[in-house]
């Protein structure tokens, strides 16, 4: 009987834990979503240095790509730039609505349009950085899923579900390691249907600081073949 009454006690404060948690993370969320708001009224850049690893589900192989990336507001936009170093070196550019791919190695360039789903890919290529509470809450169904640490820093960790189908036909949902006083992500995870998942983790943060202005701009070649779709 004792055995009984201490099992059953335990199921109980398990169940007051679970309650107490589930009320507080409603109220957890919110500050962080108010937080994210009055630093992205402030942000005006970011700098990072990244690796990203893509795993390939059905061949079980993962392959790194290490750069540096770039986020600036202009004229109340965000814009992002990132400069692949290896494996093989490439320059990505979003801004004023589409999206430049340029590969050196075989002097080719990739021109994609948002067009109508420019308000998707804004959320997408923001997403962590410098993008306030307000739009990640409008965009994404968030779940608050506590506190963590990325490289010795204390973030909170957030997982997204797209309010899109056809963005939850990419990615099932992404998870974010967030730093909401600088309004910037130290780790996302993004996992497709497929089995397929994404990891990229970011050093070396600079936040509000000069950003070169060469790396938004694509530089060619007279014989780069360039694709636009």
């Amino acid at each position: 009987m004792k055995l009984a009454r201490t099992f059953s006690l335990g199921i109980i404060l398990a169940g007051v834990a679970a309650l107490a948690h589930a009320q507080a993370a409603p109220d957890e969320l919110h500050k962080v979503l108010a937080e994210m708001d009055k630093a992205s009224a402030k942000f005006q850049s970011a700098q990072a240095d990244f690796d990203w690893t893509d795993f390939e589900a059905a061949v079980q192989q993962s392959e790194v790509q290490s750069g540096t990336i770039y986020f600036i507001r202009k004229q109340g936009q965000l814009e992002m730039a990132a400069l692949i170093s290896k494996p093989q070196s490439k320059q990505v550019v979003y801004s004023d609505g589409k999206v430049q791919l340029y590969e050196p190695v075989i002097d080719h360039l990739t021109v994609i349009s948002a067009g109508q789903n420019r308000g998707q890919v804004d959320s997408f290529s923001t997403l962590g950085f410098g993008g306030s509470g307000t739009d990640l809450e409008k965009n994404w169904t968030i779940a608050y899923q506590g506190h963590d640490k990325v490289d010795g820093v204390d973030v909170v960790k957030l997982d997204l579900v797209s309010k899109q189908a056809n963005v939850r036909n990419m990615y099932s949902h992404i998870t974010l390691w967030l730093d909401p006083v600088e309004d910037v992500s130290l780790k996302q995870q993004a996992f497709a249907p497929s089995g397929d998942y994404r990891v990229a983790l970011y050093t070396n943060r600079r936040i509000n600081q000069k950003v070169p202005g060469n790396v938004f701009t694509v530089k060619t070649t007279k014989k780069t073949t360039v694709v636009t779709r």
